[in-house]
């Protein structure tokens, strides 16, 4: 399967392509610093400037966060979780560590694909 990742879209002349990337795109919102062994929150967003369609043959279907190789988290959502109208989804990830994190996030569009987050780094302290 094709990974579709994120393209500095202020470097894009068209329009229609800014949008087509930025609606996919998970975004990794977080600190990053975390203490060992505590409770720490990831925001996980699909889209920033444009909003994702969600519409019966073409929403986001689940997001997930990665540490590296590892597969932390997944959240589902069938067609109408925004309420069938277009809109940035965001999804919540709370995680305990003990050692540093290198976070990727995936998300997946029903009609589009797979789209990966950059790789966010995140130091875990005592």
């Amino acid at each position: 399967m094709k990974i579709n990742k994120y393209e500095d879209i202020s470097q894009i002349d068209r329009e229609a392509k800014k949008d087509y990337i930025d609606r996919h795109s998970a975004f990794i919102h977080c600190e990053n610093n975390a203490k060992k062994g505590e409770k720490f929150k990831v925001k996980v967003k699909v889209g920033d400037k444009f909003q994702h369609p969600d519409d019966p043959d073409h929403y986001i279907s689940w997001v997930q966060l990665w540490n590296g190789e590892k597969m932390f988290a997944q959240a589902n959502f069938t067609e109408g979780a925004l309420g069938n109208s277009p809109g940035n989804l965001e999804v919540d990830f709370y995680i305990v560590s003990q050692k540093n994190l290198k976070l990727i996030a995936h998300a997946f569009c029903t009609k589009h694909g797979l789209w990966q987050s950059n790789e966010i780094i995140v130091e875990v302290t005592e």
